[in-house]
């Protein structure tokens, strides 16, 4: 079959500013698999100029192709802009299929299906697979209902096949590389780049997280083999920065320092960056002179709070100790620091605000990304939420960089203030400025400054967004009566054949 892919174009500040883009992996991911059952497949990367709807809909004219298949990792904030341009497709091409996949269709799939009547099937869960058996089904006429991890009508009304099963062996799907111009791609100040993904799945269970429930359980690709795709896209496409999109690449402590050992016998020159939690850094005090020879040269903590309190309420786990002391580490090994603050998950007041932006000096980060929580319906956090004041009903907003929760004792200018305050103070600081000054490596001189760079024009255009273009304030209308009942009940989006396999310890 003819498929294209198309990844829209994010309308988050954060895509939206910087010059450099990444490829979309998720949807790479779901092509390789295509290519090799031997269908004839596109991508369409709209985050390009970026591409207008008018224009993505002609260049998927262009190919009349028999299946669209739209899919971002921007989850709920990407769906308004997946859902415009679905419609413009299928208002131009009414026998094309189209397929929507992601976190957000995952999980909304009832009312997408009722409200969008041009999204033919939704592909709940991980892709590749069930992707794989969705155009089976196609071309041979098989019914649908026999596809696990789908969603789509029957009898006029949305239905749901049972959850697909979990991918165990990320290996048996190879990422669709040849989809991209590699040119075309870049990030860390105009380095040639790529997203990769070591693992999928965080064995830890906080209530705020959107990924958790979709991807399950912890899994990993084979070190060798991933460290020998690293080297290959570093030599054949000279590819030099490596983006991680795990949520929790480290959490198997064996099978990580595997990884870093391959990774430095391939004897590859590349920037690697990444999140990880400071448990894990602490953890591997012993080798993380491992972690630089490899080539990390940052790594995002999700410290998330600075007041044990709200930590233990969002089931974070760790602690204060372990996020300064991982800070402290990294700094011994010249590996830069991206410390997360998030605002919402209580009811803040100046005092709590002015107490966390000291603990964040204390902590002393190289860099600050100050964000605010986000009630996903599917996360047991929506529950504690669902009676509070939205003061962000624009769902384009609902990136993690808008405030979305009203807060009781704190109107939104309040706290937009303080939260551009925090990240302003801690990256003027006269030691942060010393750090943009003088490093002595030159490629973390590079990488300090080039944040600095586009760090300043993001905060900028979230100034006068506020001031001008983004409408935060009371709605009048709490989260449960705006955006539905809870349902936590369904945050594991995929099925899980055995149990024996999913602790995680240290022989993992």
């Amino acid at each position: 079959m003819r498929i294209i892919l198309v990844n829209v174009p994010h309308p988050a500040i954060g895509s939206r500013v910087p010059d450099d883009h990444l490829p979309p992996l998720g949807l790479l991911c779901v092509g390789g698999p295509l290519i090799d059952d031997g269908h004839h497949v596109r991508l369409i990367d709209g985050e390009f100029g970026p591409m207008s709807i008018a224009e993505i809909v002609q260049e998927v004219a262009t190919h009349q192709p028999e299946a669209v298949l739209f899919g971002h990792s921007g989850s709920s904030s990407g769906h308004p802009v997946v859902s415009e341009a679905a419609r413009a497709v299928r208002a131009r091409m009414p026998a094309c299929r189209i397929i929507y996949g992601g976190v957000h269709p995952t999980y909304f799939w009832r009312e997408t299906l009722a409200e969008e009547p041009w999204v033919d099937v939704i592909v709940r869960g991980e892709g590749e697979e069930t992707t794989r058996r969705l155009f089976h089904a196609f071309e041979t006429g098989s019914a649908l209902t026999g596809v696990r991890g789908l969603a789509f009508r029957r009898d006029g009304r949305p239905f749901a096949t049972e959850p697909a099963p979990l991918v165990r062996n990320l290996d048996d799907y190879r990422v669709g590389w040849e989809l991209i111009d590699h040119g075309r791609y870049s990030y860390w100040g105009g380095k040639r780049a790529v997203v990769v993904q070591f693992s999928r799945g965080c064995p830890h269970p906080c209530t705020y997280c959107g990924q958790r429930g979709f991807w399950i359980r912890w899994r990993h690709r084979d070190p060798v083999l991933f460290a020998r795709e690293i080297a290959r896209l570093h030599w054949a496409h000279g590819v030099e920065v490596f983006n991680f999109a795990d949520e929790n690449p480290s959490a198997g402590r064996k099978a990580w320092k595997a990884l870093l050992e391959a990774i430095v016998a391939e004897g590859v020159d590349v920037t690697l960056v990444g999140s990880t939690r400071a448990d894990d850094i602490v953890r591997d005090a012993d080798f993380l002179h491992l972690y630089k020879k490899a080539g990390f040269e940052r790594f995002l903590i999700g410290t998330e709070n600075t007041d044990e309190d709200t930590l233990r309420l969002i089931r974070k786990g760790g602690g204060t100790n372990k996020d300064r002391e991982a800070i402290q580490l990294l700094r011994r090994h010249n590996i830069l620091s991206m410390a997360t603050w998030v605002a919402g998950f209580v009811d803040h007041t100046d005092r709590d605000m002015w107490r966390g932006l000291r603990q964040l000096i204390a902590y002393d980060p190289d860099q600050i990304q100050a964000l605010y929580v986000t009630p996903h319906r599917w996360t047991p956090f929506y529950q504690e939420a669902e009676t509070r004041e939205v003061v962000q009903m624009d769902r384009t907003k609902w990136d993690y960089k808008h405030q979305v929760l009203g807060m009781a004792h704190m109107p939104p200018w309040r706290l937009f203030l303080w939260v551009k305050a925090i990240e302003a103070i801690m990256q003027l600081r006269p030691r942060a400025l010393r750090r943009l000054l003088w490093n002595k490596e030159p490629k973390i001189r590079h990488a300090i400054r080039w944040y600095y760079r586009m760090g300043r024009r993001v905060w900028i255009r979230e100034v006068v967004g506020f001031l001008f273009h983004d409408r935060t304030r009371a709605s009048g209308l709490q989260v449960r009566a705006a955006f539905g009942e809870a349902q936590a009940q369904e945050e594991e989006a995929m099925a899980i054949e055995t149990r024996s396999r999913d602790r995680i310890d240290a022989a993992s």
